[in-house]
């Protein structure tokens, strides 16, 4: 055997066996480390003529535990220490490795394991690739969507509740934590550590570019498509700056890979708010608190569109519009007004249609709609003409006065708006809320107004997207609110519209729990008054 092969072969069971020594002088400091203390000199609780209370037992137990938890950090910090070690010596051998091995030619010849790690690496851009993140999917129906969930640094906003899950989760779960905060890390170092595709320049790269830090966190979204990995959508922030900083990283079942990293200014972005109306004065006028409040106030840089439908409440709806317009010095307000029977998908596409500057980030919005500030820059950064349109999943709130039942008067609005699972639930079964600039929807084709009457037309449009080249991104948005209104199904919706509102009718009532109150209240009563019965008599007696 030649000698560099001989010299290559001791280096390496050398190597080998510092890796073995490493591991077992870990498993003697662990075993030692964990092993309980004695204290011969120590005095037992408990001897006669000592008294000792609870308190004492307390002390003594937390001062344990405080002493287990930092010894635990210690072997943790260890444990790290030696894996770091672990990892850089393995890399030293796997260098030693390829330059002894054989180069494989491009007919596949003389094929070695050293080829994996290339393979690997190159499946796993297979996965990227295949998967939603640069380009929208051609999916059959609005069921062949995989929705995102929302998450800050503390919360989780999820779609999938059932009975134990609830529309947010605070604290988030240990496992899920761990897993976002990685991300969120992942993300920073992208940023901060910027190369040549991201687009940045050599000087900002060096000289005055800002160091961002997990503080800058704004939000984020993940899905996991089953058969290729998990997306993730960052959006970081200076606290007074107007560009966000937008990165994708995908986990294709391995490690996290950086597919895109980019900055977003929108600081010049209008969005045209269209709201489509028929009566509903005084719900009318609440919106506009909240749009003078949020809009006005806050953002500075909407335009908002109302399509009245019919002359009766037309004036009340002029008369509000003056009065928010002389009182704010708002004057980015059309009012459309047509003489026709309602239709909620003719009212979008006309407020569409009327606006005359050119491209502009449209928000379709129902009057009944409670937003704040964070929501509009989440509408600007997560549509993108001929690229991307955002359908946010909305937050419907139960009738209050189910919710409140044991309050005299429910709350303020503004105190109902919580996510919790007995006050809404995510509304994943509509699509009326949506975030789209007017080029892809009128490249689309916009609403089919032969749908006539209650729902259908926002579903028909959502179909569209998903059949076209656009990505649709659907994901629970916290700042985004349906407030509670009676609904009235009337007899001259087709049988499939009329059983889509009397769903809708019954999601928005109450919970699960509370409707289940409600079936077996008289059940409930009846067991009070027997309860009430017995104790009266057993007074007597």
């Amino acid at each position: 055997m030649p000698r560099r092969g001989l010299m290559f072969q001791a280096r390496t069971r050398w190597l080998l066996v510092g890796l073995a020594l490493l591991l077992s002088l870990l498993l003697i400091m662990y075993l030692l480390e964990c092993a309980p203390q004695t204290d011969s000199n120590g005095s037992l609780p408990g001897i006669i003529g000592e008294n000792f209370g609870k308190e004492h037992y307390q002390a003594l137990l937390q001062e344990q535990e405080e002493h287990y938890q930092t010894r635990a950090m210690s072997l943790k910090r260890q444990i790290a220490q030696l894996k770091q070690e672990l990892q850089e010596m393995s890399d030293k051998l796997k260098l030693l490795q390829e330059k002894k091995s054989p180069k494989v030619n491009s007919m596949g010849y003389q094929g070695t394991k050293e080829q994996a790690p290339n393979d690997l690496l190159e499946y796993l851009h297979s996965q990227i690739d295949k998967a939603e993140v640069s380009m929208g999917a051609k999916l059959p129906s609005e069921y062949g969507v995989i929705p995102f969930e929302s998450f800050t640094s503390m919360k989780v906003f999820q779609l999938e509740m059932g009975l134990t899950r609830h529309p947010e989760e605070k604290p988030v779960r240990k496992d899920k934590r761990d897993e976002l905060l990685e991300v969120i890390e992942a993300g920073l170092e992208v940023i901060n550590n910027p190369d040549e595709e991201d687009g940045q320049d050599e000087e900002d790269r060096i000289g005055e570019r800002q160091l961002y830090t997990e503080n800058d966190f704004i939000e984020g979204y993940y899905r996991t498509e089953r058969d290729k990995g998990t997306q993730y959508e960052l959006f970081y922030k200076k606290a007074d700056d107007m560009e966000y900083r937008h990165v994708t990283l995908f986990r294709p079942f391995g490690p996290l890979m950086k597919v895109k990293s980019e900055t977003v200014d929108i600081s010049r972005s209008i969005i045209n708010i269209i709201v489509p109306l028929a009566g509903r004065t005084e719900v009318f006028a609440q919106f506009m608190q909240n749009f003078r409040e949020v809009c006005i106030n806050q953002d500075k840089r909407i335009h908002l569109t109302v399509v009245y439908f019919g002359p009766e409440g037309l004036s009340e709806v002029k008369s509000i519009l003056e009065s928010v317009a002389r009182e704010a010095s708002f004057h980015n307000y059309t009012l459309v007004s047509l003489n026709e029977e309602f239709n909620r998908g003719r009212g979008l596409d006309v407020g569409a249609r009327a606006w005359e500057k050119g491209e502009v980030l449209m928000f379709f919005c129902d009057v009944d709609i409670y937003f704040n500030v964070e929501f509009l820059n989440s509408c600007r950064l997560n549509a993108e003409p001929g690229k991307k349109v955002f359908y946010p999943v909305v937050f419907s709130l139960y009738n209050p006065a189910i919710v409140y039942a044991n309050q005299d008067v429910p709350p303020p609005v503004e105190q109902q708006l919580v996510h919790k699972k007995d006050s809404g639930f995510w509304r994943d079964f509509g699509f009326g809320m949506t975030c789209q600039y007017r080029t892809d929807f009128l490249a689309i084709g916009g609403f089919d107004l032969e749908v006539k009457g209650w729902g259908g037309e926002d579903v028909h449009l959502y179909r569209k997207y998903l059949h076209g080249d656009l990505i649709v991104l659907r994901t629970p948005v916290p700042g985004l609110f349906h407030l509670w209104h009676e609904k009235h199904c009337v007899d001259e919706l087709t049988p499939e519209q009329y059983r889509m509102c009397i769903q809708s009718k019954a999601m928005n009532e109450a919970s699960h729990s509370h409707l289940g109150m409600l079936v077996f209240r008289e059940e409930i009563e009846a067991h009070l008054r027997k309860q009430a019965y017995r104790t009266n008599s057993e007074a007597i007696g």
